[in-house]
């Protein structure tokens, strides 16, 4: 196979957001990364294991070039002290453990500093995903289906049939393929839509190419682990202690939060009107999305904020159907926008994988999320998240507002 990854541009935006952060304000911080499949019927064969590792062997020998450089540090978040660190950068194969060792046949596993760690998960995943689909299928097969599923969703946008509003391309971690996911960014860049506006991708090296805007700010693991990486913290006020470090490192830019780590109902209790002023939106990655956008609008309207300013950011396993769906629920009622993956980088005639690599330790402890979909968490140990949901329970029921 050729090599998957061919630019450490060929990362998910929001990687860059929390590794700034992570690099002014965490860079003691250690992490342990861990690889799940979640189809019960997929089967990683020991040539796909082998094809794997060369594959992220190649992507450790990757360096950023001036070029690329030069284009993150245009970004008007990125700092030039952080640039001059991934000047540095290169992913180290030490770092992974990748053998069959696991009921899928696949089991990888990343330990080393949070500001390595981090970078590992998109890459990695991005580089599974290829590897299965070229060498469980006839990938020319695949890439036609997905070519002509795409043209036709895309076709829907243009003559308005779906209404989206402002949306986004969020696919690199569960790309069919690099050509795949680059089809559908040049498709959409290119398209001349009506009534919805292509904003750009989270794939950082996509963006650049084509000129749109790079996508994200931050995932999961920045309130896990700024909230529960250190000991001292109650991880019920995990969120109070991630927003307010992105804060320190970014002011009024980037800023839109992630609700669901702890619940989107703890996230409120810190989610006041400093926080909520000045985070330009939130948003949705679990839970009925609908009562989640009317929980937000009406926090907004309680702290005496205009919700038509804020931005509601959905981006849990949507389509083009259930995307219009929600933007004409509340357009006019708040700014409403999409982050749309798998269904734009991996729809063909086979289902697409459904796997994750997440946080698990971070400083030598369990971390976890719970979300606000049960079984979406992932974490080894069952009494550190029946411990964390104790935390949360206690704080929700028993803390005077």
């Amino acid at each position: 196979m050729e090599q998957v990854i061919k630019s450490l541009l060929e990362q998910d935006a929001y990687k860059f957001s929390m590794g700034q952060a992570i690099y002014h304000q965490f860079s003691d911080y250690k992490t342990t990364w861990t690889f799940k499949c979640r189809n019960k019927d997929v089967h990683f064969t020991s040539e796909m294991v082998e094809e794997i590792k060369r594959q992220i062997k190649a992507y450790c020998n990757l360096r950023f070039t001036e070029e690329e450089l030069a284009y993150l540090e245009n970004i008007v978040w990125i700092k030039g002290s952080y640039v001059d660190f991934l000047r540095l950068w290169q992913a180290r194969y030490e770092d992974f453990t990748i053998d069959d060792n696991a009921e899928c046949g696949l089991n990888i596993e990343t330990k080393g500093t949070w500001l390595n760690t981090s970078m590992y998960e998109i890459p990695t995943l991005a580089i599974v995903n290829e590897v299965y689909f070229r060498m469980q299928y006839n990938y020319d097969e695949l890439f036609e289906s997905f070519k002509e599923r795409l043209e036709k969703k895309i076709e829907k946008v243009k003559d308005g049939s779906f209404q989206l509003g402002v949306f986004s391309e969020f696919g690199l971690r569960r790309r069919l393929s690099a050509e795949a996911q680059e089809l559908a960014v040049k498709m959409l860049a290119d398209a001349h839509l009506k009534e919805s506006t292509f904003l750009g991708t989270s794939n950082v090296y996509l963006a650049k190419k084509f000129n749109v805007t790079p996508v994200g700010t931050m995932a999961h693991e920045w309130i896990m682990c700024t909230g529960q990486g250190n000991h001292k913290h109650n991880p019920a006020y995990s969120n109070w202690y991630a927003l307010d470090a992105w804060v320190k490192e970014y002011g009024i830019l980037n800023g839109t939060a992630l609700t669901d780590t702890i619940t989107t109902d703890c996230f409120l209790k810190d989610f006041q009107l400093t926080y909520a002023t000045l985070f330009s939106g939130v948003r949705h990655d679990s839970g009925d999305p609908i009562e989640w956008g009317e929980k937000m609008i009406s926090h907004y309207e309680k702290l005496g904020i205009d919700p038509k300013t804020k931005t509601l950011l959905f981006s849990d396993s949507l389509d083009f159907e259930r995307a219009d769906k929600l933007f004409r629920h509340f357009n006019g009622r708040a700014r409403v926008g999409f982050g749309i993956g798998t269904y734009l980088s991996n729809d063909t005639n086979v289902p697409a994988l459904n796997i994750v690599m997440k946080t698990t330790v971070c400083n030598g402890q369990d971390v976890a999320k719970v979300s606000d979909t049960p079984g979406k968490g992932m974490c080894k140990n069952p009494e550190y998240v029946d411990y964390l949901l104790r935390c949360i329970n206690w704080r929700m029921e028993h803390e005077r507002k």
